[in-house]
C-alpha cells in the first residue's frame, strides 16, 4: 500500500510539473508578438516574418487599408498580430511597425503604412516567388528595411522572358 501511495504521489508531482511547464511555454509564446525582421535575399535586404518567409506589399492597398480579402487573402495571407503588438527584430525598425483592422476584425501588421502579406508559393525560408507578380488587380513586391517596395533589377525584368505572364493566372 505504501508503494502505491508513493507511485500516486510521484505521478501527481510529474503531472503538476508538466502542467506548469506547458503553462509557462504558452505564456512565453504569447508574451511576444508576431516578429518582423530583415534578412538577405536574392533581392537584397528584405522584410521577413518570424519564420523567415518574405513579406510583401500589395500596390492596390491605399491609405494604409488592405484591398486583399477572400480568395486574394487565400493566396496572399495577411500577417496577423495576435494578442500582442508586432515586434521588430534583426534590423527591422520598430518605428515603422503598426497595425490596421481588417474587414474581418483581425489586426494586420503594417510596415511604413503598408499592410504586410506572405505568399503561399513561398514554401521555404528565403523564397521570393511572389516578387513582381501581378494578381488580384495590382502587383506584389517584397518590402525593404526602409519600408519601400523592392523591384528586381531592370536587367532581369526587362528581358521579356517572364515565365508566368499574367501573374499565375489568378
Amino acid at each position: 500500500m505504501k508503494g502505491l501511495l508513493l507511485t500516486i504521489g510521484a505521478l501527481a508531482a510529474a503531472l503538476s510539473l508538466a502542467v506548469g511547464l506547458n503553462s509557462a511555454l504558452a505564456a512565453n509564446h504569447s508574451a511576444a508578438g508576431v516578429k518582423v525582421a530583415v534578412a538577405s535575399s536574392g533581392l537584397g535586404r528584405i522584410l521577413v516574418d518570424g519564420r523567415g518567409r518574405t513579406l510583401y506589399l500589395f500596390e492596390k492597398d491605399k491609405h494604409g487599408k488592405s484591398a486583399c480579402a477572400g480568395q486574394c487573402a487565400g493566396f496572399w495571407p495577411p500577417l496577423i498580430a495576435v494578442g500582442k503588438p508586432p515586434l521588430a527584430t534583426a534590423g527591422a525598425k520598430a518605428s515603422l511597425l503598426g497595425t490596421i483592422r481588417r474587414g474581418d476584425g483581425r489586426l494586420q501588421v503594417t510596415y511604413n503604412h503598408h499592410p504586410l502579406y506572405t505568399f503561399v508559393k513561398d514554401t521555404a525560408k528565403g523564397q521570393t516567388n511572389g516578387e513582381g507578380v501581378d494578381a488580384f488587380g495590382a502587383e506584389w513586391y517584397a518590402v525593404s528595411a526602409a519600408g519601400a517596395k523592392v523591384e528586381k533589377s531592370a536587367a532581369k525584368s526587362s528581358g521579356g522572358s517572364d515565365p508566368a505572364p499574367g501573374g499565375y493566372g489568378y
